[in-house]
């Protein structure tokens, strides 16, 4: 067993034009300050961080760390996420994705895409620049749209849509493998990969490609009404990083699982703050720790309610009070008797 690394953040939703968001640091002082250890990068953010130097400069990248490093952070890992979600694009989704993109390559899904798998590859190289083992990112969809079952699917059309996002993440999964670096994907409803099957589909399709992994984060599941402890069970090899994050689901009468086109604030299901859902992370923190999950146990703040300055605060605090430092002994240990084989043997009769 290993002990879980810990707290980070995530800085996707604090990164902002006013101080101290609004600089690397500065956000990572104030990170600091708040009682985290560590820091998530989204790497598309160039107030904090510039993709294209740190893939081709390693002096960068320690300059990058050290800055960290001064105000008592590690860098955990970079995320793709919106990079992620442009390698596969279903044109439903054309104009919602397109603000994702730079905008050279803004209206011309094909070059959208191929600048997508360009960022997402130096991504990975800046990771193994920076050191780090681990990436996040989001797989892209093609079946999204087809999710429910009416009308009814034609025969093949989930097969063909499987089989081009794995055609597609091959190369930067290799790329990956190039790079020592594991490919984590978030398991999230608006994307192909968004439970325990689908992901299964894919995987068969990479020919189980070792950096081919998971991005553990049981908000999603909460919502999804699965089973996020049986998860950890089925998939814990594959679980490389961890999203700390809460939800809760309220049905009623009236709405549930699909929110009936609500607001966030207004749905059934809803993510809070750290300790405000329904989330069972005592169950959580044990089951990873008990498969030797090492990696960061990474704060995301996403709530409908809470300001996030106080969301983050408390979620450092609520980390801290969950990772299990453990035991280097048995708790029975005081009772060994010091026994032998040939006692052994002698207790079982075999004497």
């Amino acid at each position: 067993m290993k002990t879980i690394k810990g707290p980070a953040l995530f800085l996707a939703q604090f990164a902002g034009d006013a101080a101290p968001f609004n600089s690397w640091p500065s956000i990572t002082a104030w990170a600091a300050d708040c009682g985290y250890v560590g820091v998530q990068v989204p790497s598309w953010d160039a107030r904090l961080f510039d993709l294209e130097k740190a893939a081709s400069s390693k002096d960068y990248c320690d300059t990058f760390k050290g800055q960290a490093a001064e105000n008592g952070i590690a860098v955990t890992e970079l995320s793709t996420h919106l990079q992620g979600q442009l390698v596969a694009v279903h044109p439903a989704y054309d104009s919602q994705f397109d603000g994702f993109a730079a905008p050279a390559v803004r209206g011309n899904p094909k070059a959208r895409q191929e600048w997508a798998v360009d960022q997402v590859k130096k991504a990975l190289t800046a990771s193994r620049n920076l050191g780090l083992t681990a990436h996040a990112t989001f797989s892209g969809a093609l079946a999204w749209p087809y999710i429910y079952p009416w009308p009814q699917r034609p025969a093949g059309l989930v097969e063909e849509a499987f089989d081009e996002l794995a055609r597609r993440w091959l190369p930067i999964l290799n790329h990956a493998d190039q790079c020592g670096v594991d490919i984590c994907y978030e398991i999230h409803p608006g994307e192909d990969l968004h439970d325990g099957i689908s992901y299964e589909m894919f995987l068969d399709r990479v020919k189980g490609h070792k950096r081919a992994n998971m991005l553990y984060d049981p908000s999603h599941y909460v919502l999804q009404h699965l089973d996020y402890l049986d998860h950890i069970d089925t998939y814990h090899d594959r679980i490389k990083m961890f999203h700390v994050k809460d939800a809760e689901l309220n049905p009623t009468g009236r709405q549930g699982v699909y929110g009936g086109f609500q607001s966030w604030v207004n749905r059934a299901g809803r993510f809070r703050s750290l300790g405000d859902g329904q989330v069972d992370f005592g169950g959580i923190f044990s089951k990873l720790t008990q498969y030797g999950f090492d990696g960061w146990a990474v704060v995301e703040w996403e709530c409908c309610l809470k300001h996030p300055e106080d969301g983050a605060r408390e979620g450092a605090d609520f980390v801290n009070a969950h990772i299990i430092r453990v035991t280097e002994k048995a708790f029975d240990d005081f009772a060994d008797a010091g026994t032998d084989r040939a006692a052994n043997r002698r207790m079982l009769g075999l004497e």
